[in-house]
C-alpha cells in the first residue's frame, strides 16, 4: 500500500512538471518576413542584418525586430530581439480593428540604424548608435503637416539634451523656431527596452 501511494505521488509530480514545462516552452511563430536589411553597423566591413518578422498565427499580428551583428569568425550573432518596439497590427484594445498605421521601416545609413514611422500622420525618424552591443536612441526627428501650408517639425538630440521645434510656413517661407532644453538623461534608452508607446511619448 505504501509503495502504491509513493508511486502515485511520484506519478503526479512527474505529470505536473511535464505539463508545466510544456506550457513554458514558447513556439517561435514569427515566420513571415516583413523586411530584411543588411549593412555594416559595427564598422568591421562585414554586413550585419536587421530582420522584421510577423506572427501570422496570433490574431493580433505582432511583429518582432531582430538585429544580428557579425563576429570575428564572420558569423552573425543575434544581439537584439524585441516584440514591443512595434505595435501589433490588430491590437487587443482595437477589438479586431487595424491600428491604422503602416509598419515601420528600418535601414542602415553610414553605420547608423534608423527607424521610420508614420503614426497618426506624424512621420518620425529614430536614430540608434551601437555601443557595446547595445543600440542606444540618440536622435529623433518629426514632421506633422496640417494638410494646408504649414508643417510642425521637431528635432531632438538626446546626447546634447536639446529639442528644437519650429513651424515651417511654405507660402511666405517663414520659420518660427522654439528651442527647448531637455532634462538631462542619465542613460540613453536602449532599443530592446523601448516600446512603441515609449517612442511616441519622447
Amino acid at each position: 500500500m505504501k509503495k502504491l501511494t509513493l508511486y502515485l505521488i511520484l506519478l503526479l509530480l512527474f505529470t505536473g512538471s511535464y505539463l508545466y514545462s510544456q506550457k513554458t516552452v514558447s513556439k517561435d511563430n514569427f515566420t513571415f518576413q516583413v523586411q530584411k536589411e543588411e549593412g555594416d553597423l559595427n564598422n568591421d566591413k562585414i554586413d550585419d542584418r536587421i530582420v522584421l518578422e510577423m506572427d501570422l498565427e496570433d490574431e493580433t499580428r505582432p511583429l518582432r525586430l531582430q538585429i544580428f551583428l557579425s563576429q570575428p569568425d564572420k558569423k552573425l550573432k543575434r544581439v537584439v530581439s524585441s516584440t514591443k518596439i512595434i505595435e501589433s497590427q490588430y491590437p487587443v484594445d482595437k477589438k479586431g480593428e487595424h491600428n491604422g498605421n503602416t509598419i515601420p521601416d528600418f535601414f542602415i545609413e553610414e553605420g547608423v540604424l534608423k527607424m521610420l514611422t508614420d503614426i497618426n500622420d506624424r512621420k518620425s525618424s529614430y536614430e540608434f548608435r551601437l555601443k557595446q552591443n547595445n543600440f542606444e536612441l540618440v536622435k529623433i526627428s518629426r514632421v506633422l503637416w496640417d494638410g494646408k501650408e504649414t508643417t510642425s517639425e521637431t528635432e531632438i538630440d538626446l546626447i546634447k539634451g536639446t529639442k528644437i521645434e519650429y513651424d515651417r510656413d511654405f507660402s511666405p517661407n517663414k520659420k518660427n523656431i522654439r528651442n527647448t532644453k531637455l532634462k538631462p538623461i542619465k542613460a540613453l534608452p536602449k532599443i530592446q527596452d523601448l516600446s512603441f508607446s515609449d517612442l511616441e511619448k519622447l
